[in-house]
């Protein structure tokens, strides 16, 4: 529908920028919102759209960028939480917290709280960036369990980074779906990005490799598509509320991603580490 709008994270590349360009394309209004300045700026520019630059390893980039988006959008109709990344074993952000984890995760679920109020009132979709690495793990991250802490290596965060984004899709389904809120995680396929260039992980080799071109590795404007489905579709009626999809077609996750005890250990975890960020009055520019 002409007019909606968009805020989508990770936009200035890969499938964000893919989604941004087909959304935009159909008349939507969007907030573009990337770590890159150059590429955000440029991307905004040839769409004729706000930028935002934020970078995720800083919570307080995210509050701030949060404050932003109060102040520039009245409505909000999506939020496609798709800014991610893998970082090397022992990579820690400036909050002290797993990076792998911060950036996927806990900074998309502070951001998104700090919007709440706003995407309830508009009967927005948040739609989040999963994966089916998710099924690369058993059980959730929990930073004050050490027996978890082989969840440290590249490519297991990363997993449980994913596993963490579809269980964020189905707690806030549990608390707001009744208040108008609608969200799905989504899966878009083995795309060829440089998301993992920077370690070890043997994900690299499949994302950054010749591997690109063997069947089954998508584009970034094919893995994209299942975003702007999404994006474009009716919750509630082309769409379910709190489900995973692999593309634009619902999927059934993992059985942990399933356990609605791991989606509320999770919110919990996520609510103890912003907590400083979710007592700052977001409405408010500082």
């Amino acid at each position: 529908m002409p007019g909606k709008v968009a805020l989508i994270t990770g936009a200035s590349g890969g499938i964000g920028k893919e989604a941004a360009l087909a959304l935009r394309a159909r008349g939507w209004q969007l907030a573009l919102i990337g770590r890159h300045p150059g590429r955000s700026q440029a991307l905004g520019q040839a769409l004729d759209t706000p930028f935002y630059v934020a970078d995720f390893s800083s919570l307080q980039e995210v509050a701030a960028l949060a404050r932003k988006l109060l102040a520039d959008w009245p409505r909000m109709d999506v939020l496609i939480n798709n800014a991610g990344g893998m970082f090397p074993r022992g990579k820690k952000t400036r909050d002290g917290h797993q990076a792998t984890f911060q950036v996927n995760h806990l900074a998309h679920f502070l951001l998104t709280r700090l919007l709440l109020d706003r995407l309830i009132e508009s009967g927005a979709a948040v739609i989040n960036t999963a994966s089916v690495a998710h099924r690369l793990l058993g059980f959730l991250y929990q930073p004050e369990r050490p027996e978890t802490a082989f969840l440290d290596s590249a490519h297991l965060a990363y997993g449980n980074a994913k596993l963490a984004n579809i269980l964020f899709t189905r707690g806030l389904h549990q608390r707001y779906h009744t208040q108008g809120l609608s969200a799905a995680a989504v899966h878009p396929g083995v795309v060829a990005t440089s998301f993992s260039h920077n370690t070890r992980s043997p994900m690299r080799f499949l994302y950054d490799s010749a591997l690109k071109g063997l069947p089954g590795v998508k584009s970034p404007a094919r893995g994209a598509e299942g975003l702007t489905a999404l994006a474009l579709g009716r919750p509630g009626v082309d769409w379910a509320s709190g489900e995973y999809y692999a593309g634009a077609k619902k999927a059934t996750p993992s059985r942990k991603a399933r356990d609605d005890r791991a989606a509320k250990r999770l919110w919990e975890i996520s609510e103890a580490a912003c907590t400083p960020f979710l007592q700052q009055p977001a409405s408010l520019p500082q």
